[in-house]
């Protein structure tokens, strides 16, 4: 039987958040919800690939939320970032 992972092991909550290797850990916040990062630890919830989640938020979607799908323009393309698009363009890709 495999044994499941065990995340923020020595960690110690404090009054800031989680103190975990150095860093005061945020809960996460409504929008984590069904994210496969956020994991319990005590009686709050932390992500285990950012420290702040709030902040990962405040410019659109997180980069490391597993629930959440790449955006989509009007023309149902998704969208690209056009430097790299225009080097897959003169690689031939």
């Amino acid at each position: 039987m495999a044994k499941k992972k065990q995340y923020f092991e020595g960690a110690k909550k404090t009054e800031q958040g989680l103190e975990y290797n150095g860093f005061v850990l945020s809960p996460v916040i409504d929008k984590c919800d069904g994210c496969e990062r956020a994991v319990w630890f005590e009686d709050e919830r932390f992500c285990t690939s950012y420290p702040n989640p709030e902040r990962k938020w405040a410019h659109g979607a997180c980069n490391f939320a597993t629930h959440v799908k790449a955006s989509v323009d009007k023309g149902g393309q998704v969208k690209v970032n056009p430097i790299k698009a225009s080097k897959r363009a003169a690689r031939g890709k």
